[in-house]
């Protein structure tokens, strides 16, 4: 496991108070359960969406947030946005199921501490709550790896994400073209930047390759 910053993880004395947000109840107690297993630990609430995540911070001020990306109607960057704007000194860890890097830079852009793959909880959970409890950052070697793979690459601007998306969906030049308001001769610009700041062969490996990095979900 990569670390950064990371001091001495040693405890106060008082459980680490920790807000469990995801939409998966099954995910929740889960998380729970391990985390009861830890005298040094508690789950003090649970939330299943982003809005519910951020009123249940201002009520509780737990220690250690750990935040699903993926939730319904306001998604976990957003929240996690929303918790630092309202207090600065949140201890905010990332859970996702995607390891792609450019959704990596948005969290830790937003404020997150830690990125953990839900894969990974068994054997990083409750060490990754301790370490950002304590002032750390944690990082998984699998993100990092991929975060300094793509770090010199030119990111691809809003716009071509929007012609992307419409790509994705199945949708021509033509018909992107009209969906989005633009000339077609625009969209095939757009096209051929995309398939070079990806370095991919065609729109379908062009597409393939933003999910698996985190540009967007389908």
């Amino acid at each position: 496991m990569a670390s950064f910053s990371a001091p001495d993880p040693s405890h106060s004395g008082e459980p680490i108070r920790v807000l469990v947000v995801d939409d998966h109840p099954l995910l929740r107690e889960g998380i729970a359960a391990v985390l009861g297993t830890q005298p040094d630990m508690r789950v003090q609430a649970e939330a299943a969406d982003g809005s519910e995540a951020v009123e249940l911070y201002d009520r509780h001020r737990p220690d250690v947030v750990l935040m699903d990306l993926q939730l319904p109607g306001m998604d976990g960057i957003t929240a996690i946005q929303a918790i630092r704007t309202r207090h600065p000194a949140a201890r905010i860890v990332v859970l996702t199921t995607y390891q792609g890097d450019v959704q990596a830079v948005r969290a830790f852009r937003a404020g997150a501490h830690g990125y953990l793959l839900k894969s990974m909880l068994r054997r990083e959970l409750v060490d990754t709550i301790r370490m950002v409890h304590a002032g750390g950052r944690r990082i998984p070697p699998e993100i990092a790896d991929s975060l300094a793979a793509h770090m010199a690459e030119e990111a691809l601007s809003s716009r071509e994400v929007e012609v992307l998306r419409e790509v994705a969906a199945g949708n021509a030049n033509k018909r992107v073209a009209r969906n989005l308001g633009i000339a077609e001769e625009t969209v095939k610009a757009h096209m051929k930047s995309i398939l070079s700041k990806l370095g991919a062969n065609d729109r379908t490996h062009a597409v393939t390759i933003a999910i698996k990095r985190g540009i967007f979900q389908l």
